[in-house]
């Protein structure tokens, strides 16, 4: 299990490739065409991005793009609801390991834990985690947007319990998204004990910064070009005077 560095806000020196490196450059809208998945495969590649993260039919795809890269391709499962069944979230995780992906991000499901059954929803993440750990990472996707503040720390916990790399606040197709307060929560408590990903409405540099601060050490992002190319704009232009 990755344990939580030292976030790059926590370096005043902050490069644009120290930033790329715990940005998830995402493409997960269920319109998205081959052409898109390989545009964000390139761009994964070029500015070595923490992973690609795509959806299961387009693992292979990803895998074969970023062969040689050294860039990892993520991939969601159980997504976006987290309402599959145990098994079927099982089945899939199986499924894009052995396609290549490396990063699995998972929703927990989100009405076993408003039920109060707090049981089920540890056992699902421990058995998923013991197949991804088998060649990749685990993050769960609590939909913080959707939780109360008892259920958000019940939901980490249970996470952090069952074996998760990363508890990860939001899947971005839920009424909102990361912030500041959901992060310092999550970190709080994580602790070292695993990694903590803001994903949802993260869209500057920022944004990027502010949940940086607040204790996230993985981003999942569609604007990540834009986000680094906004630090690489800022520090050029500091460089140059202006």
């Amino acid at each position: 299990m990755p344990a939580p560095a030292q976030t790059p806000a926590q370096n005043q020196a902050l490069t644009p490739a120290q930033l790329a490196a715990v940005l998830d450059h995402t493409l997960l809208k269920p319109e998205a065409t081959r052409a898109q998945v390989e545009r964000l495969c390139e761009e994964a590649a070029e500015y070595k991005f923490a992973c690609a993260m795509v959806n299961p039919c387009w693992v292979p795809l990803a895998v074969d793009r970023l062969h040689g890269s050294g860039v990892p391709v993520g991939v969601v499962i159980g997504f976006p609801l987290g309402a599959s069944l145990s098994g079927s979230k099982v089945d899939e995780a199986q499924a894009v390991l052995r396609a290549g992906a490396h990063d699995v991000d998972m929703v927990l499901n989100i009405g076993f834990l408003k039920s109060g059954m707090h049981a089920a929803v540890q056992e699902e993440i421990a058995a998923i985690a013991d197949v991804v750990h088998g060649g990749g990472i685990l993050k769960v996707i609590l939909e913080t947007a959707l939780l109360t503040e008892d259920e958000k720390r019940a939901a980490s916990e249970l996470s952090v319990a069952a074996g998760a790399d990363f508890i990860k606040t939001s899947t971005g197709f839920a009424s909102g998204g990361a912030t500041v307060p959901d992060l310092r929560l999550m970190r709080s408590i994580a602790g070292d004990r695993c990694g903590v990903k803001a994903s949802g409405g993260i869209r500057t540099l920022a944004d990027a910064i502010r949940m940086l601060e607040a204790g996230a050490n993985r981003i999942g992002a569609s604007a990540s070009v834009a986000i680094v190319n906004e630090l690489a704009g800022g520090a050029a232009a500091a460089a140059s005077g202006y």
